[in-house]
């Protein structure tokens, strides 16, 4: 691009000083030879496609140039050289400067002339005013004349000043004309842009036939178009792109959609601006321009800088949030992905290295920035949530119903926070997105454990209330959708840490607790049946304790089903431990072999009932079917070798199995020796290698 205007570069902008131009006063003529040569250069180089062809070119009008001659005044210099287009009377039928340019070839020859004569100067001005870029031939169909006389010797050098002053007065005109296509060629149209580009490409072709015309004698008198410092060029051109790329980004943006921000609109504007001209760049303007004008990084390199000034005159000021997060998306995101990498740009603009729109330390205080700034506000938004929903409980409004399940909006709005925080750093760049996850996360479990300890006291405090254990439901149901959530977006269940799992398992377990308070208070009366009556009706006291219980189940139906079963799972293990605790009173004392093996059978039964009852309604607890049918073999057994191998492997099952239960149970059986009680009582000091996590049974049952 900075090469587009080689041929104008040199042109003055004021008119020239009379006696500069040094025409010699006996002019030499050019040789043949040169002649022959530039006229073959001219030859090769036409472009005969763009501009009408020279044999249209005729000579200029020799009765007023002789008229001219005649006169020998002395000129008055080239500030007035416009003055022989206003002088001269306009020619009937000739068309003004407002009327709409025809196509060339519509028109009988330049200026109304008709095919064969060359057009006055008053003509050629009046043909330039409007537009028309193919004067440029006729133009240097004069100017040749005028070198020709030159060369002849034939006209005074007053006379030769003032034809050069009007030639002059018309290549600035053409160089106006010209130049304002090249200014705007995105405004322009591709047809206009080469006719402006062939009159560059012809006087080019002239210099070039003059020089090699004039060989080591240089340029003669005239070299056209004069030269001029190779830097105004390039200042000419860079202007002139920098110019349009401020004008066409700095543009007032329309009126967008509703709620964004007048520096979110400007930056729209800037980007879609951006993207647009320079796809029209690629696809209009490169297939004009030659390859070495580099229009494509002219303007590239031009709209970069502008857009690069923008952005670093707003990171001067302190921003807000929102407006801290634009910018890292269009640094980060939207300028190097949809405009620099774009499918229409890509092959272009990567090569030519445009970088950042700022720099890496300015990018890394405003990534800090936004991370703090998105942290902070997740961490508000999920108290916020926290407050409403601790308000919704204290003020005992029922909960939503979702699929017969009572359903809490909670664990989906906190969720929703946190997913949209990590989405924004993500939408500026993955590796901000792998920053703020760890970030998110610890301020997700911080939640996590305000949530345990607002619902733990509505536990406590609000259980009187209408509406207090659909609460308690909706809260257990809410652990499944952190749960979920959390393996879905960040973990597999292996590795969600404790510290995210922790307070919704204490949660669970509170709700649980409170849930089954009164169906366990109302069993405690009938389990001490069993002692009391010292087992007499085993049977009948364990089938009142499983109708209970079966009564109590329907108001558990609104738990999910995965909490039903664990819910379930509770019951069974409350039931197991229970009869155990009654076993293991001390105050049954079976001193026959048949009394102690009748006992056993009662358990098994018993046993089998608890297994089939809490296996239908859903409990998974398997790890509990073997707990009471093992110590009912325990009891039947009177071998105190077998007795030990069944107390070994019990011990292995059940690794909370101490001593303390074990003399329990044997006490029962009142016809084994202190030795024998010894003895088996010692296979629990061997190391029974269990060192896996277990659920704990016995654990739970205090013995004296």
């Amino acid at each position: 691009m900075l090469k587009m205007m080689t041929f104008f570069q040199g042109l003055p902008g004021q008119q020239p000083v009379p006696g500069t131009l040094d025409f010699p006063r006996r002019p030499q003529k050019l040789s043949s030879t040169s002649e022959a040569e530039s006229e073959a250069s001219m030859s090769e180089a036409s472009s005969e496609d763009l501009v009408p062809p020279l044999e249209a070119e005729v000579a200029p009008d020799r009765g007023k140039e002789e008229a001219v001659k005649k006169k020998k005044k002395k000129p008055k210099g080239l500030a007035n050289m416009f003055s022989v287009f206003t002088k001269g009377r306009k020619k009937k039928g000739q068309p003004s400067s407002a009327e709409p340019e025809g196509p060339p070839e519509s028109a009988p020859g330049l200026g109304g002339q008709p095919p064969g004569q060359l057009p006055t100067v008053e003509e050629l001005k009046a043909d330039l005013e409007r537009g028309r870029l193919e004067t440029a031939r006729p133009l240097l169909a004069l100017e040749r004349e005028l070198q020709a006389a030159a060369a002849a010797g034939g006209a005074s050098q007053e006379e030769l000043v003032r034809r050069q002053s009007k030639v002059e007065a018309l290549y600035a005109l053409l160089r106006d004309q010209v130049l304002g296509l090249l200014r705007r060629p995105l405004e322009t149209a591709p047809e206009r842009l080469r006719q402006a580009l062939a009159v560059l490409a012809e006087q080019e072709r002239e210099r070039t036939a003059r020089r090699r015309a004039a060989g080591p004698r240089g340029l003669g008198p005239r070299c056209w178009p004069p030269r001029a410092p190779a830097g105004l060029a390039a200042a000419v051109a860079a202007r002139d792109v920098a110019q349009a790329a401020e004008e066409r980004l700095g543009r007032q943006p329309a009126e967008g959609a509703e709620g964004r921000s007048e520096a979110e609109r400007i930056f729209l504007h800037m980007g879609r601006t951006m993207k647009e001209d320079l796809e029209a760049v690629v696809e209009r303007l490169k297939p004009l321009f030659p390859a070495e004008f580099g229009v494509v990084a002219a303007y590239a390199e031009s709209y970069h800088e502008h857009f690069a000034a923008q952005l670093a005159a707003m990171a001067q000021f302190e921003l807000c949030e929102r407006d801290t997060y634009m910018l890292l998306v269009w640094v980060q995101n939207l300028y190097p992905n949809d405009i620099i990498n774009s499918p229409k740009l890509a092959h272009e603009l990567q090569a030519l290295g445009l970088g950042s729109l700022l720099p890496p330390g300015q990018i890394r205080q405003l990534e800090a920035t936004f991370l703090s700034n998105e942290v902070a506000s997740v961490k508000e938004m999920m108290a916020r949530a926290l407050d409403l929903e601790s308000q919704r409980w204290a003020e005992d409004v029922a909960p939503q119903r979702l699929d017969g399940h009572c359903h809490s909006e909670l664990a989906i709005d906190i969720i929703q926070i946190i997913s949209q925080g990590q989405a924004k750093a993500e939408s500026i760049n993955l590796e901000l997105g792998l920053q703020i996850k760890h970030m998110l996360l610890v301020e997700l479990a911080a939640f996590l454990k305000s949530y345990q300890h607002a619902f733990g006291e509505f536990l406590e405090r609000c259980k009187q209330l209408r509406n207090y254990r659909a609460n308690v439901i909706a809260n257990i149901n809410n652990c499944l959708s952190f749960r979920t959530s959390m393996e879905q977006k960040w973990q597999t269940s292996q590795d969600l840490p404790s510290h995210l799992l922790g307070p919704l398992s204490e949660l669970k377990s509170h709700s649980f607790d409170t849930l089954l308070q009164n169906l366990f208070g109302d069993l405690k009366p009938l389990f001490k049946k069993f002692t009391q009556t010292r087992w007499a009706a085993p049977t009948q006291t364990l089938e009142e304790i499983i109708s209970t219980v079966g009564k109590r189940l329907p108001e558990f139906s609104e738990l999910h089903d995965c909490f039903r079963q664990e819910l379930m799972e509770v019951v069974h293990l409350h039931l197991v431990k229970e009869y155990i605790i009654r076993l293991s009173k001390r105050r049954l004392v079976l001193k026959t072999a048949e009394q102690q093996e009748e006992l056993a059978g009662h358990i098994l039964a018993n046993a089998q009932l608890i297994q089939v009852f809490c296996t239908q309604n859903g409990s998974p607890a398997a790890w509990l079917h073997h707990a009471l049918p093992t110590l009912a073999e325990i009891i039947r057994l009177q071998d105190p070798s077998a007795i030990k191998i069944e107390v070994a492997t019990y011990a292995t099952s059940y690794p909370d199995f101490s001593k303390g239960h074990l003399s329990a149970i044997l006490a029962i059986k009142g016809n084994l020796s202190n030795s024998d009680v010894k003895s088996i009582r010692s296979i629990l000091d061997i190391d029974m290698g269990v060192h896996q996590p277990f659920k704990s049974l016995f654990s739970l049952i205090k013995v004296g």
